[in-house]
């Protein structure tokens, strides 16, 4: 398959199958099966029945992509809207387009692509797609960018939502929660009872991605505090410029940007820098591991 038909929809693969009769025909709308990887897990029934009512009018225009399953059926791979407005409209028939999964990978691949390209996907929607991309084509989050017109930046940072755990992850797909909150939730994710005490007080207080940082930041109390340690009196040690230099070069290497460290009699700091708020949200993610 031209690889120049990526980006351009599914419509640019017709003119290669509707050639082939046996994969281009009107098929019984009972023996479609829903994909079973579909990105996309809610539908706006007003746009639903509206898309329903232009069925009924001009029929479904655009055929359906679908690969053959097991017995007569077939599983859908592309166009869950159309299928379900045009049941709305009780239409017995849709047409189709069979994909096969053995040569035309790159076209299931593609469809997946639209599908993510053509609907208003919600932010956990959007990271299933992102995944199943990875791991099922195969595919680097630099090719995932590249093919869906986004930053890489921006497929990471989706990605990283699906750490939530499964709740957290339907607050987000049902807008209960931004995905600003969630992000910075995910600084948290291994403390399940601030993380549910945090996620509660957003939806509460109505908290701002700013302010939730700022509770993220704060300890939790702890009923009996350990009592502090005993005060020792501070060695002066001096980290030899090779070993420093090794140090900075392991953690280039790890976070992908620049890494100084600074030293000050028998204290210092690491400085590590960030281009952007994407980048230092990044940075977060790779530090918080």
């Amino acid at each position: 398959m031209n690889k120049n038909v990526l980006g351009r929809g599914v419509g640019a693969l017709l003119p290669e199958v509707e050639r082939q009769d046996d994969r281009f025909f009107m098929c019984d709308i009972d023996k479609i099966s829903p994909n079973p990887h579909q990105p996309r897990s809610f539908f706006d029934e007003v746009k639903l029945e509206q898309l329903a009512a232009s069925i009924r009018e001009k029929g479904v225009i655009q055929p359906l992509l679908v690969t053959r399953g097991q017995g007569n059926r077939f599983v859908l791979i592309a166009g869950e809207r159309r299928l379900r407005a045009a049941k709305l409209a009780g239409r017995d028939e849709v047409p189709v387009v069979v994909m096969e999964p053995g040569s035309d990978n790159e076209g299931l691949e593609l469809a997946l692509i639209e599908n993510i390209q053509r609907h208003d996907l919600n932010p956990i929607e959007e990271a299933v797609a992102y995944a199943r991309l990875v791991e099922e084509f195969h595919l680097t989050q630099e090719e995932v960018a590249q093919k869906v017109g986004k930053q890489r930046s921006t497929i990471t940072n989706v990605l990283r939502l699906l750490g939530l755990p499964p709740s957290l992850q339907d607050d987000v797909a049902q807008g209960v929660i931004s995905e600003g909150h969630a992000r910075v939730l995910l600084r948290i994710k291994d403390q399940p009872e601030q993380l549910q005490t945090i996620r509660n007080a957003i939806i509460a207080e109505e908290l701002s991605v700013r302010a939730t940082e700022r509770l993220c930041l704060k300890k939790p109390r702890t009923a009996n505090p350990p009592p502090p340690e005993a005060a020792t009196a501070p060695q002066a040690e001096t980290l030899a410029p090779s070993y420093c230099a090794t140090l900075v070069n392991q953690l280039t290497n790890q976070l992908h940007t620049k890494v100084r460290i600074v030293q000050q009699g028998n204290r210092g700091k690491l400085e590590i820098e960030f281009y952007s708020s994407d980048d230092l949200d990044r940075l977060v993610g790779l530090l918080a591991r």
